[in-house]
């Protein structure tokens, strides 16, 4: 099968590029850069240069595909808007694409707002639409999709997929505990973000591309709640700092543009996930990898 992928030598994309090619698949990655497009290369995988504002190339891939993973986004944290714009485009170059051929279109998503006061479900449908959602209220738009003859299917991933080298949110968390001089969490700490190691996310990838049916909405969850004073104190006790409370209103200000995201309950289960494709998380946890060094330079 031949399979395009975006972002492909992002975060997740690189790991779901090893997966895939580990079990035969035949990988085309989309890249900006004349680093990622040889790292690429070097793994196997075909090239196809481009951007998420080339929309030609987005859909040049997709065109010669027998399935479409949609993982990279912007993340323009300055200008959501913008991320959100280029988001929502590329998916509908990419729906369109893909219109009448029944072809799997997996694209990113998150586990983030689907519900309040509990961990959230695979049950439970994404309010995000239209272009002003977050991430462009892109799967509810891919899904669409499904009425006219494209095989969507939403990757939801935990608000942290960690591992060696990983610069997402936990990475910004232990910087503002360097600069601090102390590892915080908001209020009591009792909050919790649901988590998934890089490589269970990765062979998730593969498992939902091989079995799920159009519409699912996958949950890459290795772990439904890790409090977040749990992640302060793993984080003090790898730098040596001492670990305090941060009051909400001084959350901006210890964590930056992360503290209100910091402060928010972000639990999730993956049971019907694992349930519908054999899926079962085998990586460290959160707390595992952060005690083994992962986030800290030696």
């Amino acid at each position: 099968m031949r399979v395009f992928i975006t972002g492909a030598s992002g975060w997740i994309g690189s790991a779901a590029v090893d997966e895939l090619l580990a079990h035969g698949y035949d990988v085309t990655g989309l890249a900006r850069s004349d680093a990622s497009a040889q790292a690429l290369e070097a793994k196997g995988a075909t090239v196809l240069r481009g951007d998420l504002d080339d929309l030609a190339s987005l859909r040049a891939g997709s065109e010669g595909a027998d399935a479409v993973i949609h993982l990279a986004n912007k993340h323009d944290w300055a200008n959501p808007a913008e991320s959100n714009r280029a988001e929502r485009a590329a998916v509908e170059t990419i729906g369109d694409t893909l219109v009448g051929t029944n072809r799997p279109f997996l694209l990113a998503s998150g586990v983030a707002g689907l519900a309040q006061g509990r961990p959230s479900t695979e049950n439970d449908p994404s309010p995000f639409s239209g272009p002003e959602s977050p991430r462009g209220g892109t799967e509810n738009l891919a899904l669409d999709y499904i009425d006219r003859g494209v095989k969507s299917i939403s990757l939801r991933f935990a608000p942290t997929v960690h591992g060696v080298g990983d610069h997402g949110f936990v990475s910004y968390i232990v910087a503002a505990a360097q600069q601090a001089g102390a590892s915080g969490y908001i209020g009591d700490g009792a909050h919790g973000w649901a988590a998934v190691h890089r490589s269970d996310a990765a062979t998730m990838i593969r498992l939902g591309l091989e079995n799920a049916p159009a519409g699912s909405l996958l949950h890459a969850v290795g772990e439904t709640s890790v409090s977040t004073k749990a992640i302060a104190e793993a984080i003090g006790a790898g730098l040596h700092l001492p670990v305090e409370s941060v009051a909400p209103a001084d959350a901006e200000a210890h964590f930056g543009f992360l503290g209100g995201f910091f402060g928010m309950d972000l639990a999730a289960t993956s049971s019907l996930t694992q349930e519908l494709l054999g899926w079962t998380p085998v990586g460290p946890t959160l707390v595992e990898d952060i005690a083994a060094g992962a986030y800290f330079e030696v």
